[in-house]
């Protein structure tokens, strides 16, 4: 009987000792901060393709073959478009710059680097589009209630920043921002004020004559 108890016994104390371990593998211990360890990820993505060009600018087959290709990439706000154009040919710049146009978009002064050559009497258009996300998200990893350490928990801030790398409509926004000269900004913000001082005071002209009496 002493040796059945004494093995009961040390089986009861493995099983505490490993639920013990189990729970302490479940607290935060990281990140110490409170700033989020899960920040949104941009990738960027080019999409080529290569078409033959004229010297007095994209052929008419040509043309319908890039703005199909625009339709089929369902091209829109926060896509680059740029041209490798070994020739420099501004005639092809300036029609393809028409066609990028009925999507809202202006064809960029310079081009990502792709690979493979192109023939001559071709050029290359190129869409880069850019992604974002939220790599590891969401994360449970520490899932106990206990937090000894006063720990961010890993999962911190998944919510806010993949809800904020889905909805945002020019991922590139996450990396640089918008740049802007400033005027614009200063203008419109001193509009209202210049309007709030210029008006007149509602008693200026006088109380209006009310009467309580009829015509």
């Amino acid at each position: 009987m002493a040796i059945a108890f004494n093995r009961k016994l040390a089986g009861t104390l493995a099983a505490s000792l490993g639920l013990a371990l189990s729970a302490c593998g479940g607290f935060p211990t990281e990140n110490r901060s409170l700033y989020s360890a899960r920040q949104p990820v941009v990738e960027r993505t080019n999409f080529t393709l290569d078409i033959r060009t004229a010297g007095d600018g994209l052929p008419l087959g040509e043309q319908r073959r890039v703005a199909g290709w625009f339709d089929a990439m369902e091209l829109g706000y926060g896509d680059r478009i740029s041209l490798d154009d070994p020739t420099a040919n501004p005639a092809v710049r300036e029609d393809l710059a028409a066609l990028a146009g009925r999507h809202g978009l202006l064809v960029s002064e310079s081009s990502p680097v792709t690979p493979d050559y192109i023939d001559p009497g071709e050029a290359r258009i190129v869409i880069t589009r850019s992604t974002a996300s939220v790599p590891g998200c969401p994360d449970w990893s520490a899932n106990n209630e206990a937090n000894e350490y006063n720990a961010t928990y890993p999962g911190y801030g998944c919510a806010v920043n993949g809800n904020l790398a889905a909805m945002i409509a020019n991922p590139e926004d996450l990396i640089s921002g918008q740049k802007g000269s400033g005027e614009t900004v200063v203008t419109t913000s001193t509009k209202a004020i210049e309007a709030y001082r210029e008006k007149a005071p509602t008693g200026a002209g006088g109380l209006s004559q009310v009467s309580s009496k009829g015509d």
